[in-house]
Parts: C-alpha cells; structure tokens; sequence
C-alpha cells in the first residue's frame, strides 16, 4: 500500500510533477499537471500535499463544491497516487489568521516544499497575487499505487 511517504519521495525524485484530477458537475474527469510537495498543514500541521493553483483554475470550483482531489505522481514504473478533500487559502478563500502577508509567505512555503526556487521573490509575489493564487492542500483518504 502507498503511503504520503511513498508520494513525497516520488515527488521530490520528479521535481514536484504530478497529475491532479478532479471531478465536473457532469461526472467528467479535469486533470492537468501541478508542482506538488509534502508539507505540514498551515493551520495543524498534519502532514498534507500541497500545491499551488491560479485563482482562475476550473480545478478550484470543484475543489469548491466538495469535488475530491486525486494527486499521482509516476516515476519509471513506480506510480503513488492520494485522494482526499481539498482545501484552499487563498484571495477568494480567506482563512482566519492569513492576512495578505502571510498568504504571500504561504504560497513561497508551497512553492519550496514542490522543490520550487526563485531568484526574485518580490517579483514570485508580484504575480501570484496577480494570478489571485491559491494554496490547495489534500488531506489523503485513500493511496493507491505500485512501487
């Protein structure tokens, strides 16, 4: 059975690329590919997936509605895939105790745990709030995988 150790370690060895998939009113499946890391959660800090969107994603409004969120990761043959609820912060999501700085220091924190760098954080910062960007965490429910 894969496990959120199994993922993360999937995902650091590709870069953060994984797959996330949620589901339309139709029933139909949305998947595109993220930068995606393991981390705390930033409100009580279980251990989560987390990634960043941009506040426009068709992907937020199923994640709105209570759409589970599906995150795989592959590498070689080797495959972990979580499902489970998202939750956002972000501009259109607020979340007591995350003013627009610690929203900004929170999306960096997402950003890094994807293994994502940056040369100029103020110009990182510039564009996600002009991205209206969103922190999407995944508590796992369910893992599927092989490897």
């Amino acid at each position: 059975m894969t496990s959120l150790v199994q993922l993360g370690d999937l995902l650091v060895d590709e870069h953060g690329l994984a797959v996330v998939s949620t589901a339309r009113r139709d029933g139909s499946v949305l998947s595109s590919v993220v930068n995606a890391g393991v981390m705390d959660h930033p409100v009580d800090k279980e251990r989560c997936v987390a990634f960043v969107s941009r506040g426009d994603a068709a992907r937020l409004a199923h994640i709105r509605r209570g759409a589970p969120v599906t995150i795989t990761v592959r590498r070689g043959w080797r495959w972990a895939g979580a499902t489970g609820q998202g939750e956002l912060i972000g501009p259109d999501d607020p979340v007591a105790g995350f003013d627009a700085d610690r929203l900004r220091l929170l999306l960096r924190d997402v950003y890094q745990a994807a293994g994502g760098d940056h040369d100029n954080y103020a110009e990182y910062d510039r564009v996600m709030a002009d991205e209206r960007r969103v922190a999407v965490f995944v508590r796992p429910e369910r893992f599927s995988g092989v490897g």
